[in-house]
C-alpha cells in the first residue's frame, strides 16, 4: 500500500476561528437565500406579471418564510428590480454571444440588436422587461439600469465601428442613446403585436436599415 501523499495545504490547520467559520456559514447562508428569492421571482413575475405576483408567492416558490424575503428585499418592487438586473444580464450575454458571430463592425451591432429582440419574443422575458419594468421601477430607474447594462456595450461597438471606418460616429454616446430608444420601442412594437414575429423581422430590419444609412450605404 502506497503512504499517503502530504501536502504542505493538507497539513495547513485552518486559520479562521469558529467566529470566522460562523461568519462565513452565515453569509454563504444569505447568498443562497437571496439567490433562491431572485430565481424565484424570475420565474412568478415572468409566468404571472407583477401585480399578479404577491410576496407570499415568492417566499413559498423560494422555500422560505415572508419574514425572510422582507429581510432581503424590503418591498416587492425591490425584489423586482434584482429580477430585471438579472434579465438584463441575460439579455446582455445573448447580445454578446450573437455579436461574436458577426462578419463585421456593423453587423456586430445589428446582430446584438436582433438578439434581443428574439429575447422580447419569449414570453417571460416581454413580461418582465418591457411590459412590467416601466411602471414597476419608474422611468427614471428603468432608464438608469436599462442604460447601465447597454449602454456601454453600445458605444463600444459604435466606437469601434467608427474606427474601422465602417460607419459616421461623431457622437457614439448620444447616437448610442437613439439607438437604445428605438431598440426599446421595438420591444414594445413587438409586445403589444399580434404578430410579434413578424413585428420582430420588421423592426430589425428597420434597425438595420438605419444602421446601414449611417455607413452611407
Amino acid at each position: 500500500m502506497q503512504a499517503r501523499r502530504v501536502s504542505y495545504i493538507d497539513e495547513m490547520p485552518d486559520s479562521r476561528g469558529p467566529e470566522d467559520q460562523r461568519s462565513s456559514l452565515r453569509a454563504e447562508h444569505v447568498a443562497q437565500t437571496k439567490a433562491a428569492l431572485v430565481s424565484a421571482g424570475r420565474r412568478l413575475f415572468g409566468r404571472a406579471g407583477f401585480a399578479a405576483t404577491s410576496v407570499e408567492d415568492v417566499a413559498r416558490e423560494a422555500g422560505v418564510t415572508t419574514g425572510a424575503l422582507y429581510h432581503h428585499f424590503p418591498t416587492k418592487a425591490a425584489l423586482f428590480e434584482a429580477v430585471f438586473e438579472l434579465v438584463h444580464l441575460e439579455l446582455m450575454a445573448a447580445s454578446g454571444e450573437a455579436a461574436a458571430r458577426a462578419e463585421g463592425p456593423i453587423d456586430v451591432l445589428a446582430l446584438g440588436f436582433e438578439a434581443f429582440l428574439d429575447k422580447v419574443l419569449e414570453p417571460d422575458v416581454e413580461r418582465i422587461i418591457v411590459t412590467d419594468a416601466p411602471s414597476v421601477l419608474g422611468p427614471a430607474r428603468f432608464t438608469e439600469l436599462d442604460e447601465r447594462y447597454a449602454f456601454a456595450a453600445i458605444v463600444a461597438a459604435l466606437e469601434a465601428a467608427a474606427e474601422a471606418g465602417a460607419l459616421r460616429a461623431d457622437d457614439p454616446q448620444t447616437l448610442a442613446t437613439l439607438l437604445l430608444g428605438m431598440l426599446q420601442r421595438g420591444g414594445v412594437l413587438i409586445a403589444s403585436s399580434a404578430e410579434p414575429v413578424a413585428t420582430r423581422n420588421a423592426v430589425a430590419a428597420t434597425l438595420r436599415a438605419i444602421l446601414a444609412g449611417l455607413a452611407g450605404k
